[in-house]
């Protein structure tokens, strides 16, 4: 089985964040609660499921992600633009964020 991680969008801004080992949601998917196996994957949904419930997130799903260079990452294009924003305005990414605070 690849590794999956939970995905969905944030109630209270739209945003798409990431289901964290400590039940909390973040923007960053190398933040994220990997599941290496099927009844990992099931635990996480069930989890994720209890946040929709409460209203905290919209649309939770599983996403397959592989380590590149040292990064998590979404196997699917799809999935990559969500997790690193726009790409038609590149100067608007996740990955400038990143740059400038690391600069």
């Amino acid at each position: 089985m690849t590794q999956q991680v939970i995905s969905a969008n944030r109630l209270s801004d739209g945003l798409v964040v990431y289901l964290a080992s400590d039940d909390s949601w973040s923007e960053w998917i190398s933040r994220s609660e990997i599941a290496t196996d099927e009844a990992a994957a099931e635990g996480l949904l069930a989890r994720a499921k209890w946040a929709e419930e409460n209203r905290i997130v919209v649309d939770t799903y599983l996403v397959h992600v592989a380590e590149y260079d040292g990064e998590v990452r979404p196997t699917k294009y799809r999935e990559f633009i969500r997790a690193t924003g726009p790409s038609v305005r590149p100067d608007l990414s996740k990955q400038n964020y990143v740059r400038a605070a690391k600069g």
